[in-house]
């Protein structure tokens, strides 16, 4: 799908793109936060109605939403691609040393190869966490890597 972005001065960019069936639909994303839904009924740009706004925060939510299926989706197309990699899912549980603390303070990444890509709580998904990202009993957490590297987790949070 093409996207493109259009600078807009003074209010942020605008992002377009068909849908499949035609419509032409714009997203602005405001310099000073949130986000404007918007589509264009005919062939004139400037002929535009608004759908709704978000606030940044919202936004968020929904990209979370919209965005773990996504990423499940990429990281099985991966590990069909890649030989030896594989994706798998490692649970934090109550009696982990590491439920309360940091996912840094795992170093999971460097004791075993294994990158924890993702990780879910409860109804939320949590892309991409950073190492300053708390663990809590009842994270699952999504890891790419081999075999070993995941099981090398798996031990990490049960130790």
């Amino acid at each position: 799908m093409d996207v493109e972005e259009v600078l807009l001065p003074g209010v942020g960019l605008r992002y377009e793109f068909t849908t499949a069936d035609g419509r032409r639909i714009g997203v602005v994303a405001r310099r000073g936060g949130g986000f404007e839904f918007v589509s264009y009924p005919g062939h004139d740009p400037d002929e535009v109605h608004p759908l709704f706004r978000l606030t940044t925060e919202e936004a968020e939510a929904v990209t979370e939403i919209l965005g773990a299926p996504r990423i499940a989706e990429r990281f099985a197309d991966l590990t069909r691609e890649v030989p030896g990699l594989e994706a798998g899912q490692v649970e934090v549980t109550a009696r982990s040393a590491f439920d309360g603390r940091t996912l840094g303070e795992t170093r999971a990444r460097t004791r075993t190869g294994a990158s924890i890509v993702a990780i879910v709580r409860g109804e939320d998904v949590i892309a991409s966490p950073g190492p300053g990202q708390p663990l809590r009993a009842g994270d699952i957490l999504v890891v790419i890597g081999t075999r070993q590297g995941i099981t090398g987790v798996e031990s990490i949070l049960a130790g």
